[in-house]
């Protein structure tokens, strides 16, 4: 399991984290979404899937069980991986880089950043059941996450890939970007 590189992918709400995903998932990647872990936790205590309750879920989960607790849960999927190469999407805060670094000694991290105003629109027009349908529940949902600490693990990452034009030049740019720094 030492041998396997994991990449983390951190980034506010609507960055682009899933293109990545996407990318590196052609590139034979196996890919953990952390979110995941939280939207999992809110069906199985038959809660509705709204931002409000990933939300309350995903401070629960860390406040109960520390703030690497979704990493920990993440380590054990990563575990059962026959692939030496996985995507790690969705590192919120320095308590779980600390801790992928710890168990994966080849851990890298990149950050992907948009602006708020890209962000917001990309989020509104996915409209997946936990995205923010005003602008000031988007507000209020990048406070709770720099709350927990992403804005540390962005400022800590190792790369930095920036998500401001068209999706097919950013797709290329995280190709070769991977292609070039992370494709062994």
């Amino acid at each position: 399991m030492r041998n396997k590189t994991v990449i983390g992918v951190v980034g506010m709400p609507g960055s682009g984290k899933s293109v990545v995903d996407a990318v590196a998932g052609k590139l034979g990647f196996s890919i953990v979404i952390m979110g995941d872990i939280i939207r999992d936790e809110v069906v199985k205590k038959g809660l509705k899937p709204t931002s409000k309750n990933f939300g309350k879920m995903m401070i629960q989960i860390r406040t109960e069980d520390g703030q690497a607790a979704v990493a920990k849960k993440c380590i054990l999927k990563i575990k059962t991986f026959k692939s030496q190469r996985i995507i790690v999407d969705g590192i919120r805060s320095l308590a779980e880089v600390k801790l992928f670094r710890k168990t994966f000694p080849n851990f890298k991290l990149i950050s992907i950043h948009s602006s708020p105003k890209t962000r917001f629109h990309r989020i509104f027009n996915r409209r997946r059941s936990d995205d923010p349908s005003n602008w000031k529940i988007f507000t209020d949902r990048d406070f709770r996450e720099l709350n927990l600490g992403i804005g540390s693990v962005i400022a800590m990452a190792d790369h930095v890939i920036l998500n401001e034009g068209s999706l097919c030049r950013f797709t290329s740019r995280v190709q070769s970007f991977m292609k070039e720094n992370i494709n062994e």
